[in-house]
């Protein structure tokens, strides 16, 4: 992604009109299923801030990558039952910190051929669904949070 042009890619996305969504704290999402393998993809910096907010080593709870860019790390996860490493009694113990990827669950962001950003989401959460039904202005802070985030990440690179 070109620095000059996040700018343009803010103004223009699109997102699932009748959406509702609700958090049921079921933790589907922070480890693997039968049917799904799950990536919990880390910016460099998110990377940073929970080696220091946790004290652990970055080793200790994310394996470095490539071709993922701007994600560099991918979370660990408990080898006995493929959850997140952070993941106690189905609640997350950096949640205040947690990385981007989690913070978009069950949505995610793809960049579409001619170049616009849509939002998609997984039926697979029980929440979707449930909840209040989500506006433009939602998809615009998950958006606003993503651009700072990898903004901030150019900068430091």
């Amino acid at each position: 992604m070109q620095a000059n042009n996040l700018k343009e890619d803010k103004a223009v996305f699109a997102y699932p009109k009748q959406v509702c969504f609700k958090c049921v704290r079921c933790a589907l999402c922070c480890g693997d299923t039968e049917n799904r393998t799950r990536h919990i993809l880390l910016l460099k910096e998110e990377t940073r801030r929970i080696a220091v907010k946790t004290s652990m080593s970055v080793a200790e709870f994310a394996t470095e990558i490539v071709g993922s860019e701007p994600y560099v790390y991918e979370m660990r996860k408990k080898p006995e039952n493929g959850q997140c490493v952070f993941l106690e009694d189905k609640l997350c113990s950096i949640y205040e910190f947690r990385p981007l990827i989690c913070r978009f669950y069950p949505f995610k962001l793809e960049k579409t051929k001619n170049g616009k950003r849509k939002f998609l989401y997984t039926r697979e959460c029980p929440g979707i669904g449930l909840g209040k039904l989500l506006g433009k202005r939602y998809f615009e802070k998950l958006l606003q949070r993503a651009f700072s985030q990898i903004e901030s990440e150019m900068k430091s690179a």
